[in-house]
């Protein structure tokens, strides 16, 4: 099984990350800034931030695979593009990096125009948009050998609408996933799904991809 960390783990894609990879006998370990009074049963806790990187990479020594479920929002808002950067030059090369970015990156159409770029998406929303694309950016012109992934969940993702695990999704590469009526959803469980499946068998060594339904 792979030891597993999650930074961000108390929130809404990283706990379902981890109950999911729980549920598969990965041994997990959550990080986020303050260890909450109800854990989930099996992982492991520990205080930590992407605003202190060099403490962060102390925390995280053994771990085979660090998934960043943290959103560029709050103070994070402006910090999180170059955190991410320098966390992934100070692990070794031997560690997969999996970062769960936004719907807003994703393609409208193959080689099409970016959801973020349309009429309809919202602009409160651009600024966290545009600091995950910028990781994005960062990852695809990274040299130094690491192994990445990056997951864009679909449009309609959060605690607001979390629905149930179904255990199927569907992978659309670079295209936002819709369904027959333009719909784009995913429930937290099933996205939990396609992080573990991900990390259990590779599909994505060094590129992004959506899920949906």
């Amino acid at each position: 099984m792979t030891r597993i960390a999650v930074i961000g783990g108390t929130g809404y894609a990283g706990s379902n990350i981890i109950h999911e990879a729980l549920s598969r006998g990965h041994t997990v370990v959550s990080v986020a800034r303050s260890v909450p009074s109800e854990r989930i049963e099996g992982a492991t806790y520990i205080e930590g931030t992407l605003l202190d990187v060099p403490g962060l990479v102390e925390e995280l020594q053994g771990v085979e695979v660090v998934v960043s479920a943290v959103a560029a929002r709050g103070d994070m808002l402006g910090h999180m593009r170059d955190n991410v950067a320098q966390l992934v030059a100070n692990l070794p090369t031997s560690v997969r990096i999996g970062v769960v970015g936004g719907a807003g990156g994703s393609l409208i159409a193959p080689e099409g125009e970016r959801l973020i770029d349309q009429p309809s998406f919202t602009e409160e929303y651009k600024p966290e948009a545009l600091e995950a694309i910028g990781i994005l950016e960062d990852l695809q012109a990274d040299d130094r050998g690491h192994d990445w992934f990056y997951i864009h969940p679909a449009g309609g993702f959060g605690a607001w609408a979390a629905g149930e695990r179904t255990g199927t999704y569907r992978d659309g590469g670079d295209v936002l996933v819709t369904d027959e009526k333009g719909d784009s959803y995913i429930s937290g469980p099933d996205f939990g799904v396609a992080v573990v499946d991900e990390i259990e068998n590779p599909k994505h060594s060094r590129e992004r991809f959506t899920v949906g339904y």
